[in-house]
C-alpha cells in the first residue's frame, strides 16, 4: 500500500475513533459507509491487526487500536504543522489561531485588537485560553502564548512585544482618608491589596518577602490582577501590580503612582510571545502585526502614565 493511501486512511481512522462510527464518519466526508468500512479494513490487514470491536450496538477500539490511535494523532498533528511551515509565507490568513495568556491582559489588549482582525480575515478564528499559569505551545498545541517577565532557556522562539515594570499605586480617594505613602516603614499605617500567596510570590511578597504583614494589614488578596486593580479603584488600598494593569488609570488620574522611600527599584522586564515553530503562519503574523500595532511603542500604558498631571 502506498505511503499516501496509508496516511488517508490513518485519517479517517483518527475520525473514526473519535466519532464512534462508520456512518458519523461517512456523513461528514460526503463518502459511503461502506468506503470507509474498506479504508478501515484496508490499514487493519496492513498492519495485521483488529483495530476496533465491532457490533450492532457500539464500535470500540482494541488495545490496539488505542495504541495506534494515540500514535496516529501525534503523526497527523506533525504532518500538519509541517504543511503550515511550509506554505506559511504564502497561506491565507484564516483557520484556527490558538493563543494563551493571563486574563487581565487578554481582556484588556488581545480581545480589542481582534475585531477589526476578523473584518479584514473572514475566514480566521480565534481560540483564546485566558490562565495564570505557564502554557507551553509545543504540549498544548497552541500557536502562540504570551509570557511576562524572564523567560527560562528552551527551544522556544521568543519575540519582545513590550517592557513591563510594577508599580505601586492608590486611588486619590484612599490617600486623602489613610494619608499619603512616603516611606515603607509608614506601611504599618496602611491597607495593602496582594496577590494571593498560595498562586504567585508576585505584588507586595516579592519585595517584602513573607514578613509582609509586619509591614501593613493586608485586606484583600486575589489571584487575579483585575480583581486587584478594582479593589484599588475602589479606594480598599495600596496595591502593586504591572504598568499594563494600572497605566491607563494612572494616566487618567484615577489612580495615583507612588514612590515610597526605601522601595527597591522597579525592575524592567519583558512581555514575550512564544512559539514553538520556527516559521509563523500567516494568521500568527497577521495576529502579531494587529497585537503590536494595538499595543504600540513604547507601550499605551506608558504613554499614559507619561501624561499624568503632577
Amino acid at each position: 500500500m502506498s505511503q499516501a493511501r496509508t496516511m488517508e486512511n490513518l485519517e479517517v481512522f483518527v475520525d473514526t475513533v473519535r466519532a464512534g462510527s462508520f456512518s458519523a464518519v461517512a456523513r461528514r466526508r460526503g463518502v459511503a459507509v461502506s468506503s470507509v468500512a474498506r479504508q478501515i479494513d484496508a490499514l487493519e490487514e496492513e498492519l495485521k491487526a483488529s483495530l476496533f470491536t465491532r457490533s450492532t450496538r457500539a464500535l470500540r477500539p482494541t488495545d490496539a487500536g488505542k495504541l495506534l490511535f494515540s500514535r496516529a494523532v501525534k503523526i497527523l498533528s506533525d504532518l500538519a504543522d509541517a504543511r503550515s511551515e511550509v506554505v506559511s509565507f504564502e497561506a491565507a490568513v484564516e483557520g484556527v489561531l490558538r493563543v494563551s495568556c493571563l486574563p487581565t491582559f487578554g481582556r484588556r489588549y488581545v480581545v480589542p485588537c481582534l475585531a477589526q482582525m476578523f473584518h479584514t480575515h473572514p475566514g480566521l478564528s480565534v481560540e483564546l485560553d485566558l490562565t495564570e499559569r505557564i502554557a507551553d505551545p509545543t504540549t498544548e498545541r497552541l500557536d502562540l502564548a504570551i509570557r511576562f517577565g524572564h523567560l527560562p532557556d528552551s527551544t522556544l522562539i521568543s519575540t519582545k512585544l513590550a517592557e513591563q515594570t510594577y508599580v505601586v499605586c492608590a486611588a486619590p480617594d484612599y490617600l486623602a482618608r489613610h494619608g499619603a505613602l512616603h516611606s515603607l516603614d509608614e506601611l504599618e499605617n496602611h491597607r495593602l491589596i496582594d496577590k494571593r500567596r498560595s498562586q504567585s510570590p508576585l505584588g507586595w511578597r516579592e519585595v517584602l518577602g513573607d514578613d509582609l504583614l509586619q509591614y501593613g494589614h493586608c485586606v484583600f488578596e486575589s489571584d487575579d490582577f483585575e480583581a486587584q486593580r478594582q479593589a484599588a479603584l475602589a479606594g480598599a488600598g495600596i496595591v502593586r501590580l504591572p504598568d499594563w494593569v494600572v497605566g491607563h488609570d494612572i494616566g487618567r488620574g484615577e489612580l495615583v503612582a507612588l514612590h515610597p522611600e526605601g522601595m527597591p527599584p522597579a525592575e524592567m522586564t519583558g512581555i514575550h510571545l512564544v512559539r514553538a515553530l520556527r516559521r509563523p503562519s500567516a494568521r500568527l503574523k497577521a495576529f502579531v502585526t494587529a497585537l503590536s500595532d494595538h499595543v504600540g511603542r513604547p507601550a499605551s500604558w506608558q504613554r499614559a502614565m507619561q501624561r499624568q498631571l503632577p
